[in-house]
């Protein structure tokens, strides 16, 4: 009597896991579904965009949702490469450009910067007032000068900064940074080459 709940058991729990492998949904159906998520999620970030108070921050706020959708669609995309395969097989240094962002790199100030900011604010402190203020300004003429000197510097000798986000065929990340523009955009593919990236 007790087996056969127990066969039953077994083969309703086999029947299950059947229909659960039949339900697995195949590479070109996952791209569809996720796509259609990435779309539904991009259009209520753009709805959230619109609530901001200032064109500025909407247009940021629209930037951002754009990038962040473009990064989800180039990871799908990526996953219905890696599962569909690719004629010519797999290639492990290959990948494909996400993003390419510019930004400014800080310079470093020297003590040149901070002795010529120095010496030019004490001289101006020197100016002002008389007696004991006259001293006082002097001094912090000298570390405000020194401080603006330093920053002065710094600003005079940054430089930009490219930096290429890409995607592997196996779904990773990585970035590279570059101190002259490399000459790539979003789409591009490119590989490993001596610890950077080419054109592929």
């Amino acid at each position: 009597m007790t087996t056969r709940p127990t066969i039953l058991a077994a083969a309703l729990l086999l029947a299950l896991s059947s229909n659960t492998a039949l339900a697995q949904p195949n590479a070109k159906e996952q791209y569809a579904a996720d796509s259609k998520r990435i779309a539904s999620r991009y259009a209520d970030d753009k709805k959230l965009c619109a609530d901001e108070s200032t064109s500025s921050a909407r247009m940021q706020c629209n930037r951002d949702a754009k990038t962040e959708y473009d990064k989800s669609m180039a990871s799908a995309k990526a996953a219905l490469k890696a599962s569909s395969g690719k004629a010519g097989g797999y290639c492990a240094d290959c990948a494909k450009v996400l993003s390419v962002n510019v930004s400014e790199k800080a310079g470093e100030g020297s003590a040149l910067g901070v002795i010529a900011g120095g010496v030019a604010g004490a001289l101006l402190g020197n100016q002002v007032g008389s007696g004991h203020g006259r001293e006082l300004a002097t001094v912090a003429g000298a570390a405000g000068g020194a401080y603006a000197g330093n920053k002065v510097e710094q600003k005079m000798k940054s430089s930009k900064q490219w930096t290429v986000q890409v995607q592997y065929e196996d779904g990773k990340q990585a970035s590279f940074h570059f101190d002259h523009d490399p000459g790539l955009m979003a789409g591009d593919h490119v590989k490993n080459a001596n610890g950077s990236i080419v054109r592929n």
